[in-house]
């Protein structure tokens, strides 16, 4: 039959998995070859191999993996009807909770997440769910399937700030209960962080980010490129037009630095204006003309996921690539996944390595990253062992290139323009975790702008909560 040989057909003719135990395995680009290509790493299943990784679930009645899932997808049931072959009724399941499921399926961190809690992976490997919804998501785009979308507008505004997945999934939600909503986006494209932040690689953006965008237009919402809100416009102006709530999902996009000798050299980049260049301005394609340097040998400084994605764009701009992480792999907050492509694709990881000062020649152009060696302690207060340094270890890495993967924070345009709006000291928007409710009447958040950086489906759970805030709100205005 066609598919993996990790599945087969039993005698009541349902494919299975051969070894219920192991999850039937992806099929990915090879790693010598995706490491000169800016195509899909990952493959993803095909329906053979989708039913018999769906075939595995062991149907549990307490089902933890809801629960595990930020935006509260019934996993159970839409892992049933792949098993059974209904995609389409899965696509309408996924579909009910989640605005952005061929995004989550190939980004979401399922791991630590509805797969970290799944009762299977007690008893073996756990459930590919992600990859399941992938599956979905993808199948439901070639067959033309829609998300279902409300037909009856309530007669209420509402304005959401930013296009990025909070945005999205606070826009969406409120769309298909009837509410008319328009998408404020700073950037001439819709999608924020999904479009300017991940690499084409891991999130092709013509293929899955375009279509999953359009799906939330096609429910009726409307968005409005080039409006910077603190600038082009208000949110005090906003309630003047007529919009009863605001929510803001405007993200975190303000780089953070080490505050190290040498930083504001040149060919430091933040891996925020890195990866902008090469995701949103196409700097890794001939016929496109945006500037970027590649250098012969680059340093990322960083464990987290975007240091990956930075780590592995340089590398296939030509570049001999490190990456440079004051605590051990067991720490590195990067995903498992990409952290194993990483070192597939040849980068080169200096674990236990903390910089001290950029070195630079006489035009100011990096030559070099001093660094120092550190060894870990006792846990700090994020319950990691603290990195000390080793006096005397000292050494120098040449390059000619350091790429800052060190986080984000919110701009503060927004705060610092909206009366009444608080934040806390590091200009994040104070809010209520459960429905976004800010300090300022009529206004909610979530998403990075209120956490920090932080992952795609939680700030999706964020922008979900909102909107469930706002309808509430609203709907208590007007008795």
């Amino acid at each position: 039959m066609a598919g993996s040989e990790n599945v087969y057909i039993a005698e009541d003719g349902t494919i299975k998995a051969a070894d219920a135990k192991v999850k039937v395995p992806v099929r990915e680009q090879d790693p010598k070859i995706r490491a000169t290509n800016f195509d899909e790493v990952c493959y993803g299943y095909n329906q053979e191999e989708a039913i018999a990784e769906a075939s595995r679930c062991l149907n549990c009645k307490n089902a933890k993996c809801i629960a595990g899932c930020p935006v509260e997808i019934d996993i159970p049931a839409f892992i049933q009807q792949v098993k059974n072959g209904e995609f389409a009724k899965a696509y309408e399941t996924i579909s009910s909770s989640s605005a952005l499921p061929a995004i989550c399926g190939r980004v979401c961190p399922q791991e630590t997440q509805c797969e970290g809690v799944w009762i299977r992976g007690m008893k073996g490997d756990a459930i590919s769910i992600g990859k399941l919804e992938r599956f979905v998501a993808d199948w439901a785009k070639e067959q033309n399937i829609k998300p279902l979308s409300c037909t009856l507008k309530n007669g209420h505004k509402v304005a959401v700030i930013g296009s990025g997945p909070a945005g999205l999934t606070c826009a969406g939600d409120l769309a298909r209960i009837g509410y008319d909503v328009t998408i404020f986006e700073a950037l001439h494209k819709p999608g924020g962080v999904l479009l300017y932040g991940i690499p084409e690689f891991r999130l092709p953006k013509d293929a899955v980010v375009a279509p999953e965008i359009e799906n939330v237009m096609d429910m009726g919402v409307k968005i409005e490129t080039n409006t910077i809100i603190g600038k082009s416009v208000y949110i005090d102006e906003l309630f003047e037009e007529g919009y009863e709530a605001v929510f803001i999902g405007s993200g975190a996009g303000l780089p953070v630095f080490m505050g190290i000798p040498g930083e504001n050299a040149n060919g430091v980049f933040s891996a925020n204006e890195y990866l902008t260049r090469n995701n949103l301005m196409k700097a890794f394609r001939d016929d496109y003309d945006t500037p970027i340097k590649c250098g012969k040998k680059v340093v990322v400084v960083g464990g987290g996921n975007v240091a990956m994605d930075a780590t592995r764009t340089a590398l296939r701009l030509g570049s001999e690539v490190h990456i440079v992480y004051r605590r051990t792999e067991a720490e590195l907050p990067a995903r498992v996944e990409e952290v194993g492509h990483a070192k597939e694709e040849g980068v080169i990881f200096d674990l236990l390595t903390n910089p001290v000062e950029i070195l630079t020649d006489d035009d100011q152009w990096v030559k070099g990253i001093k660094c120092i060696r550190m060894e870990l302690g006792e846990p700090d207060a994020s319950g990691r062992r603290r990195p000390i340094p080793v006096e005397g270890s000292e050494f120098e890495i040449d390059c000619d290139i350091v790429i800052m993967a060190l986080g984000t924070s919110p701009n503060p345009l927004i705060s610092s323009t909206t009366e009444g709006l608080d934040t806390n000291k590091k200009k994040c928007i104070i809010a209520d975790e459960a429905d976004g409710k800010t300090s300022k009447e009529g206004v909610f958040a979530g998403g990075d702008a209120v956490t920090g950086a932080a992952t795609v489906i939680l700030a999706m759970g964020a922008g979900k909560d909102a909107a469930k805030g706002i309808d509430e709100y609203i709907r208590n205005r007007s008795k």
